[in-house]
């Protein structure tokens, strides 16, 4: 992945980051040195992924300091354990982070891009929220430079999906180094989306502070973008000469992904205002850097990949099983295991976000009639159809899961800045199974379901909400059913 960016904190030792540190400052001779004295220390304990994620990180660390060998032997042995059945751990995701990076430097795209997506997912599940500011801020970058190098037609939709992830991991991140990686890389989703002013902001702000602290790495990435926001406003010679800039701190922090990315960039900017001698120069460093990439690292962790192949197809098929565990196999909608996983977060986004938190509840009317008068086969029937009138209803954002039996429950996402939203949408919910043709399925003699709806907002806990929101569901049904009941309480 060509933005390598510092480690959340965690499961990471000081000492390896203090490594990146002073390769991020240029001092490689410094980061040898160290190095030396940190690969030579046995990974401390805390669980085979934390082992797996200090391993890997420390293969980055010395395929930055050119340690070809002892960088793929690193990475084989911490990528072992991608065949673990419980990846849903912080060092679970900077592992897989860690070799995205590297599948991506040695030019293995594809596999790079899933490794990423897969590393961001495992962050969301792990609740860590350092750990998923690394992962979305690698997977933002590589898809940077995916719309910067492929069909100008689909770049600016890559750009936008680059700044969504970008722009969650900023709100996240905390650490002072690792939100200037961040801001870097997004000042550069924001040129491609056309943000011009913006962009230049963001980056001049991101160069400012890395030059302050010494960050060179940050100042290179910093100085590329505003090297490519030249290049948008027609300005040549000052493009060709702030890419110069970014391609000479590559160099010193010795990032092959981005010397070989900025020399491009650089060899564009001197053939438009008609520089052959740099554009030559600037060629050859890029066709270096290729060859260093490609030639050193490909065969050899190319190989690892294919030997891992199995272990990560095994892993898929163990998340794949995890969220099968979360999933109602009758409606097809989130179960109460699911609900109780993922209501945390959306909860907390809701609450970050300022937004007032909804908990709708509601039960099937005369469900056991239902059953005893048309059968069971009939009674399943209608929950299913009843969660795909909970899917037309609800938005995508939205959180829809059967609790139990008959009874489902929607949590509901970015509610906006409609304080009322909750209580429209349990009406609305109401109003769709009353309204709806049930005789095609019950036949004209059986009665047809309805639902009684609690809504309860307030507290951004699952519990609490459930509570006030099954106390308002209780007075639906006793005050005659097939209606909506808000618990005033849960508002407080």
């Amino acid at each position: 992945m060509e933005y390598d960016s510092p480690l959340a904190a965690g499961d990471i030792p000081s000492e390896d980051q203090r490594v990146r540190d002073l390769l991020n400052a240029g001092r490689l001779a410094d980061a040898n040195q160290l190095f030396d004295e940190v690969v030579a220390r046995v990974p401390p304990g805390g669980g085979r992924w934390s082992r797996s994620a200090v391993l890997v990180n420390r293969a980055v660390l010395a395929w930055r300091l050119s340690r070809i060998p002892l960088a793929l032997e690193l990475a084989a042995e911490g990528w072992t354990d991608l065949d673990s059945e419980h990846p849903d751990s912080p060092a679970a995701a900077q592992t897989m982070s860690a070799l995205g990076y590297l599948l991506e430097g040695i030019g293995h795209r594809r596999a790079a891009l899933d490794m990423l997506r897969l590393a961001v997912q495992v962050a969301r599940r792990s609740g860590d929220a350092e750990t998923l500011a690394q992962c979305l801020q690698r997977l933002g970058g590589i898809l940077n430079f995916r719309a910067a190098s492929g069909p100008p037609q689909a770049a600016e939709q890559v750009f936008r999906q680059a700044a969504g992830y970008l722009r969650e991991g900023l709100e996240l991140v905390a650490d002072p180094a690792f939100r200037r990686a961040i801001m870097a890389a997004y000042s550069r989703s924001l040129i491609g989306i056309g943000a011009y002013d913006r962009a230049e902001q963001l980056a001049r702000d991101t160069h400012d502070q890395c030059v302050a602290v010494g960050d060179e790495w940050g100042q290179a990435v910093a100085d590329w973008v505003l090297g490519i926001l030249h290049q948008h406003r027609g300005d040549q010679d000052q493009a060709r000469d702030v890419l110069r800039r970014a391609v000479e701190l590559a160099e010193r922090v010795n990032d092959i992904s981005l010397l070989f990315r900025f020399s491009l960039d650089l060899a564009d900017a001197c053939a438009a205002v008609g520089d052959p001698v740099g554009e030559a120069a600037a060629l050859r460093r890029s066709v270096g850097a290729s060859l260093t990439a490609v030639e050193t690292l490909q065969e050899g962790l190319g190989q690892a990949l294919e030997q891992r192949k199995v272990a990560v197809q095994a892993q898929r098929l163990a998340v794949a099983a995890q969220e099968a565990a979360a999933r109602d196999p009758l409606t097809g909608l989130t179960n109460r295991l699911g609900l109780e996983r993922t209501a945390p977060f959306l909860l907390d986004s809701t609450a970050t976000k300022g937004r007032i938190p909804w908990l709708v509840l509601l039960d099937v009317d005369g469900f056991k009639g239902v059953n005893d008068d048309a059968g069971h086969a009939a009674g399943d029937a209608v929950l299913r159809e009843i969660a795909q009138l909970l899917r037309r209803e609800c938005r995508i954002d939205d959180l829809v899961a059967r609790w139990a039996g008959d009874e489902f429950v929607v949590l509901l996402g970015d509610t906006g800045n409609d304080y009322d939203i909750g209580p429209a949408v349990a009406e609305r919910i109401r109003k769709s199974v009353d309204q709806h043709d049930w005789s095609g399925l019950l036949g004209p003699m059986i009665r047809p379901p309805t639902v009684s709806v609690g809504v309860a907002a307030g507290p951004a806990k699952l519990d609490t909400l459930f509570k006030a929101a099954d106390a308002a569901l209780y007075r639906a049904k006793r005050l005659g059913r097939n209606r909506v009941e808000v618990e005033p309480t849960a508002r407080s």
